[in-house]
Formats: C-alpha cells, structure tokens, sequence
C-alpha cells in the first residue's frame, strides 16, 4: 500500500494549505479527507468489502463498499470515481453518483493512529453481478451483499458488530436510511 499526499484540513473540514503523507496525518492526528462510496442493489441488499489482511487498520473487518483518501488538490467525486474503479475494478460516471453528506470521524485504531477523516458520502445503484467485480488485491479481500434487514441487525448486536469497521452507530444509521429511502 503505497502512501500518498493529501491535503490538510481545519477542524471544521476547510483546506488548512498544508500537505502531508498520509501515513503522517495519521499520526499526528491531523484532519484530512475521504470518500466513501454505498452500492445498494434495487432488491434491498448493500455491497460491502473485506478489508486485506495486511492493512494497517480494520484488516479482515467488513466495511464500506469503496473507500479511500483524497489526494491533494483532488476533487471528492473525481476520487470517488478513482477510488471504484481500483478497488473493484467498476468503471462508473458522475452521474452513477449521488452525493450525500459529509460526517467527520474520528478514530483511533491503534495507539500511533490517529483518524479524522471527513467522509464525502455517496450512494450509487450496482446493477453489476459482484462475481464480475475484479478486487484490488492490496485493500480487498472479499465482497458480499448484505440484506439491508441483516446489516441492522449485525449494527444493533454488540456480539456481531465486532465484524465489522467501528464506525459510529449514528454514521451506520444514516447511510442506511439514506439507502432505504431510495428503494
């Protein structure tokens, strides 16, 4: 997993002008940018990826569909659309996109990391069949469609959630109704 620079950011999520390697902001605990991107098939399930066992955070926890930093001087949806076609090989248009919020996180997954990331939230339809996504072997392990009924279920059971990234149970909440309101 190679590093990256990317762009530095105030409390309250605006460009401080300052750049760093990501393995440094995360350090420092300095906020910075991602993107998260939700595929939702019309049938009520919701994609998510197991994350590689060599990741240095969250490895082999189920997670977002598609996820990744903003690189410096990068535009949210342009990394969106980058981010997706490197994670599971899926070529999609801005228009396949639909921007929904943005939710800062903060988190610390080891006692030297230190995570405050604004997520760009966005949904998009998957009208492919997962067997044709080609994963990203460095960052994906695996992908599976979760019925949207199970995944609430597995966010509201501490004896199951553990599979799972620890994102807040207030972010999880609002992607899903989001997701349910579009079906």
């Amino acid at each position: 997993m190679a590093d990256e620079f990317i762009d530095v950011l105030d409390k309250t999520g605006k460009p401080t002008g300052d750049i760093k390697l990501k393995t440094e902001a995360h350090r420092l605990g300095l906020y910075h940018a991602s993107i998260h991107v939700w595929f939702y098939t019309v049938d009520g399930k919701v994609l998510f990826q197991k994350r590689a066992s060599n990741k240095d955070t969250f490895p082999n926890l189920w997670d977002v569909s598609v996820a990744g930093h903003i690189g410096t001087g990068e535009l949210p949806l342009n990394s969106a659309i980058r981010e997706i076609e490197e994670e599971i090989g899926l070529k999609i248009t801005k228009n396949d996109l639909e921007f929904v919020t943005i939710y800062l996180s903060k988190k610390t997954p080891k006692p030297d990391i230190f995570d405050n990331e604004f997520h760009h939230i966005y949904l998009s339809k998957l009208s492919t069949p997962i067997h044709t996504l080609v994963l990203q072997e460095e960052e994906v392990a695996a992908v599976s469609l979760f019925e949207i009924k199970t995944f609430k279920d597995i966010v509201n059971n501490k004896e199951r959630n553990n599979e799972f990234v620890p994102h807040d149970k207030a972010y999880y909440t609002l992607v899903l109704k989001e997701i349910t309101n579009r079906l």
